[in-house]
């Protein structure tokens, strides 16, 4: 019989859940990093606070940058799970749009057409 690893570590579920709160959908390869390769996950974990955690940028602002620059990239998947965490966050969507105008500005409409459509899928108003 084959035993099954589980999806997430034991202990880090709590801390999944806080990450998830701050940033919005934790990917699945993400969690599986817990039991795959728990080294990684720890350094993820820490460079994740580093960077989410307020300092001289709010986490709002830090937030309307992650969705611009994932828009700019056009990652589908980064765009989505930036704009989910946004609410948590207090971003309006009115406030991703003016995000999305500076993104259009040095990344071409693409990238402008490519974060409205997800932000009219994900934030309806």
């Amino acid at each position: 019989m084959v035993t099954k690893k589980p999806v997430v570590r034991k202990g880090t579920a709590k801390e999944l859940k806080g990450l998830e709160k701050k940033i919005g959908k934790v990917p699945k390869f993400f969690k599986e990093l817990t039991v795959n390769d728990p080294d990684m996950y720890n350094l993820v974990m820490k460079m994740e606070g580093h960077v989410w955690d307020d300092g001289e940028l709010t986490r709002k602002t830090k937030k309307l940058i992650a969705i611009a620059i994932a828009a700019a990239l056009r990652d589908q998947h980064a765009v989505r799970a930036q704009l989910m965490g946004a609410a948590n966050l207090g971003v309006t969507k009115a406030e991703v749009e003016e995000a999305l105008r500076v993104t259009f500005l040095l990344s071409g409409m693409p990238a402008y057409v490519y974060g409205k459509a997800q932000l009219d899928e994900v934030m309806k108003k």
